[in-house]
């Protein structure tokens, strides 16, 4: 699979006015970036594409996370020391880690198997396999949207890691020696250029590591919005219905059970997130995956913004200048799919945005909950499950709007059998759970 912008837009343009069409009938189960993408891909490689979803295109995780490019995005959450850290994290009102405790029993075995990755060896395995997904990020969203009206919502940019002084940079040297080796290497800006920089920053802010070639999206879920619309242009069918079940036959599927009715296939793509999970279980599949729950602020008509995406390291979120206003996303809380969101974790993140931004004038504040699918390795499931011809595209983690592109080229790779990547899809494997 190239990267070359030109390539890959001259055959977009093949792809459209010579399409030779396929006869198979593929389902695409997710119409959030990841879903998208692949039926978009799957388009262009003449399959008949059938993409659902219970909701509309772009409304569900897509729609709330910090819009990030963020092709340095190796490192997981699971780094050495965490194991030891994390009883305090837990019980600090002042950390954006929450957990209710009422969940804690159903939490466990996941959260043993996570754990179980929280040392040096695991950490390098994980970055690796994370690295080829996301540090070509602006090249895939290019060549996905070249030529369309999706691209109006992208905007390549720095993409910023802000820190009280250069101690607490240097007290994240594991990280930033993950994302070296990957081949991110930032520029360090200091003292007063930092607010000619970035002046919205509060004066305890004194150094920025930027990191160049990166990007965001304006608005993701307009932006996921306009995707599908591209997908319906080029020949794609898009129905908002419910999945309830897979059908298969000899072991292979052969339908997608909606509360519309059936929608006969020769494949299937898994791509709901965090969602997916039930109907792996069904295929045999049992990925030890939780939802990481996750929140997000808007400051509304706000009086000054950011000049591109902030990572704010003392508050661990990050901020992101869109069309409906500055974003601030972030925190991490365990608590299941069914809860609705939780006080403490939306008024911390208010607290210490509004402390990052002291000036910051605004028209009222909109709060979001989502879903982040994460395996208990930190690491997507791309590929077939068994040989059921369902091909899992989930579990994205901190990534899936980044990788989203990319994992939908390589899923329409796998459905059609051809040998577009060179790259070796082991980690990502969902039979590695067998």
């Amino acid at each position: 699979m190239g990267t070359d912008l030109y390539t890959d837009m001259c055959y977009i343009k093949y792809a459209k006015t010579r399409r030779m069409e396929n006869s198979a009938h593929i389902v695409v189960i997710g119409a959030g970036i990841v879903g998208v993408s692949a039926g978009i891909w799957l388009r262009r490689k003449g399959f008949e594409v059938t993409l659902v979803d219970k909701d509309a295109p772009g409304e569900g995780t897509t729609s709330g996370n910090a819009g990030v490019l963020a092709a340095c995005s190796v490192a997981p959450v699971t780094a050495p020391g965490m194991i030891a850290k994390s009883p305090g994290l837990l019980l600090d009102p002042n950390f954006p880690l929450f957990l209710r405790w009422s969940y804690l029993h159903k939490l466990t075995p996941w959260l043993v198997k996570y754990l179980s990755n929280a040392n040096d060896a695991d950490t390098r395995r994980i970055a690796a396999g994370l690295a080829p997904l996301t540090t070509d990020a602006v090249a895939q969203h290019s060549a996905l949207i070249a030529s369309t009206d999706a691209a109006s919502w992208l905007q390549k940019s720095d993409y910023s890691f802000a820190y009280a002084a250069r101690a607490n940079f240097e007290a994240d040297a594991y990280t930033w020696g993950l994302r070296r080796d990957a081949g991110f290497v930032p520029e360090l800006v200091e003292g007063p250029e930092v607010r000619e920089r970035e002046p919205l920053l509060a004066d305890e802010i004194g150094l920025l590591a930027v990191m160049r070639d990166h990007g965001y999206l304006r608005d993701p879920k307009e932006y996921v919005k306009a995707l599908a619309r591209v997908f319906e242009a080029e020949g794609g069918v898009y129905r908002q219905c419910a999945v309830k079940d897979l059908s298969l036959s000899n072991g292979h599927v052969t339908a997608v059970q909606t509360d519309k009715g059936a929608l006969p296939c020769d494949s299937v793509v898994l791509a709901a997130g965090v969602w997916s999970k039930p109907l792996a279980d069904k295929l045999g599949l049992k990925v030890p995956m939780e939802t990481e729950r996750g929140y997000h602020i808007v400051f509304k008509n706000p009086s000054e913004t950011l000049n591109g995406p902030v990572m704010v390291a003392a508050g661990k979120f990050v901020a992101t200048p869109m069309a409906d206003g500055l974003r601030c996303a972030g925190i991490v809380e365990f608590g299941g799919l069914q809860a609705g969101p939780s006080t403490k974790p939306l008024a911390l993140l208010e607290k210490v945005a509004r402390a990052t931004f002291p000036t910051l004038e605004f028209r009222g504040i909109d709060t979001w909950l989502g879903h982040r699918p994460a395996p208990s390795d930190s690491l997507p499931l791309i590929g077939e499950i068994g040989s059921t011809g369902v091909v899992a595209a989930f579990g994205h983690h901190h990534i899936g709007l980044t990788s989203g592109p990319k994992t939908g080229r390589l899923v329409a790779d796998i459905v059609a059998r051809t040998g577009g990547s060179n790259l070796d899809l082991t980690a990502y494997s969902p039979n590695r759970f067998n």
